[in-house]
């Protein structure tokens, strides 16, 4: 019987994918596939996306950044892999003042750097300084302003780090001082940017405040986790192995993890397949819905729920797009349920507002509508009725081929819907990374995962010298509302000011949404202890791998 082309290409995808499957959950007879070795020698092989931009704690640019940096540091705490609620790790211990003001963290005296020197509270400290450091640039610096005197010392209001409310009680006794209550402090210790580092060989490569340097290469890395940089070869593979100085090392199953940034997700999807790796970091879209939909594939789709968002940045320092109106009508015309059910395919949610449903109860009313005949008016009341004289704009995404539908998708919507015509342009994640950093883009794809579970980890990424808000978009009374959330008596009342941060998002439109993740990727059933969270973060603690049969 005949089968129209397209109907032949999906025979041919199922039949291919379902004799892959066979192969991959019945295990290959004579040539033992990558992962099969690993299974045996506990080595896992690991799809991350992105090539780093480097794996310093100070300035990761991506999640899959972050992963890495887990496995080759600690901090204070660290997040449970199943509740992502922070558990002790490099301190032992911690206690709490009546007021919250005041934590004292009690370091584990069996803590160790690879080099086999001990980690005390001054390494800490000087992570801090480092942090706070102006020249350093460190995107996530705003993170540790809830210290005391931390935003006077990077603003220069305060030129002694000594007043900054972190102080040494002695070697393995760490005092931090905060300037207002933070709920989510614990959770704030389990991320990169709140590690410590070993000052000595930050200045053996460079300046406490410079970026860039060779310490994060193979061989001069020291780190305090539980696994070592063996090997980066850029574009290619991150090896890291067991380190025999980790603390809890008898904990870590895994004798080694060798990472692969591949961007292209059809291809790392053609690896799983062909057994070259564990895990992947996504998946193509279109299939989707044939390894769901298939009894032998359905077991490798891993699927779940977390809390991020995804969204188009706009450049508010490019006309027209410092133009309010034109903003809105961009906003307005993209079809995010249309999006959602025929072109990611992935159980998303389409969104309206940048903060997803929250565990503590917050769920955002404010909302930025689809309405096509209102986005007209407001790009005819700035001068560019039905599209007449529009500029020449590009989305910048960062290559893979989702991006590319996606952003494909809302080229046409405003087509159809405002009869303007924009470009495409796409760049490497780490080429990305840098020009939204520099401003080198005009509308740009970017998503936001929740570092701890708190509206405000969404929120404050908006505000004017936040480093993580590219868009050169500032609202003084936005600004406020945050500063009053930290200072607000009751969590009711720092949830309303949430509220009408939403709303200040929602009316000025530096940001287009289209919807809230679902995390769609594929795992094969031998990796035990790797669990869907509310963050999406896997700590490597705990996961093993099961050689099937046995």
């Amino acid at each position: 019987m005949h089968l129209p082309a397209a109907s032949l290409f999906r025979f041919r995808s199922r039949h291919w994918l379902a004799l892959g499957a066979a192969a991959l959950l019945a295990g290959c007879s004579g040539h033992q596939t990558r992962v099969e070795l690993g299974d045996a020698a506990q080595v896992l092989h690991l799809g991350n996306m992105t090539e780093p931009n480097d794996l310093d704690p100070a300035y990761p640019d991506s999640s899959q950044t972050v992963q890495v940096i887990m496995a080759l540091m600690e901090g204070l705490a660290q997040f449970d892999p199943k509740t992502c609620q922070p558990l002790p790790a490099g301190a032992e211990r911690w206690e709490e003042s009546a007021d919250h003001l005041t934590w004292t963290f009690h370091l584990r005296t069996s803590a160790l750097w690879s080099n086999g020197e001990p980690v005390t509270a001054s390494d800490y400290i000087y992570a801090y300084r480092r942090m706070l450091s102006p020249a350093l640039g460190a995107e996530y610096s705003n993170s540790l302003f809830c210290l005391q005197h931390g935003e006077d010392y990077y603003s220069g209001r305060v030129k002694d780090f000594g007043q900054v409310g972190a102080q040494a009680a002695d070697a393995h006794t760490l005092i931090l001082r905060l300037s207002h209550p933070v709920p989510y402090l614990l959770s704030l210790l389990c991320l990169p940017y709140w590690y410590p580092v070993h000052p000595a060989t930050i200045e053996k490569f460079g300046r406490i405040d410079q970026r860039g340097t060779a310490w994060t290469r193979p061989g001069n890395y020291v780190g305090n986790g539980p696994f070592l940089l063996a090997e980066w070869r850029p574009n290619q593979i991150i090896r890291v192995t067991k380190a025999p100085t980790y603390w809890n090392r008898e904990a870590i199953h895994l004798n080694e993890v060798d990472i692969y940034p591949v961007e292209d997700n059809a291809a790392e999807e053609a690896m799983f397949r062909a057994g070259q790796l564990h895990i992947t970091a996504t998946m193509p879209i279109n299939k989707i819905a044939v390894y769901r939909g298939d009894p032998l594939l359905a077991p490798l789709l891993d699927q779940h729920t977390f809390l991020a968002t995804y969204f188009y940045r706009f450049n508010v320092r490019v006309a027209p797009l410092n133009d309010v109106r034109v903003r809105r009508a961009l906003a307005y015309s993209i079809d995010r349920q249309e999006i959602v059910d025929h072109v990611a395919h992935g159980g998303q949610t389409p969104a309206g507002h940048l903060t997803p449903d929250m565990p503590d109860g917050f769920s955002a009313r404010a909302t930025v509508p689809y309405d096509v005949a209102q986005a007209r008016r407001f790009l005819a009341d700035a001068g560019f009725p039905g599209g007449k004289g529009f500029p020449h704009l590009d989305i910048l995404y960062n290559t893979n081929e989702g991006h590319r539908q996606i952003a494909e998708a809302i080229q046409q919507m405003w087509r159809r819907n405002l009869g303007i015509d924009v470009g495409l342009e796409n760049e490497e994640s780490k080429v990305q990374s840098d020009s939204m950093r520099e401003g080198h883009y005009q509308i740009a794809r970017f998503g936001w995962i929740a570092d701890y579970p708190d509206p405000s980890t969404f929120l404050e990424i908006m505000t004017s010298d936040n480093g993580n808000n590219q868009t050169g978009w500032k609202n003084a009374e936005y600004d406020r509302l945050i500063a009053a959330s930290h200072a607000a008596a009751t969590d009711a009342e720092r949830l309303a000011l949430f509220q009408r941060c939403e709303q200040i998002l929602a009316d000025e439109c530096p940001l287009a949404y289209v919807y809230f993740y679902t995390r769609n990727n594929l795992r094969r059933p031998d990796v035990k202890g790797w669990y869907g969270n509310p963050l999406d973060t896997h700590p490597f603690t705990g996961v093993y791998l099961e050689v099937p049969g046995r």
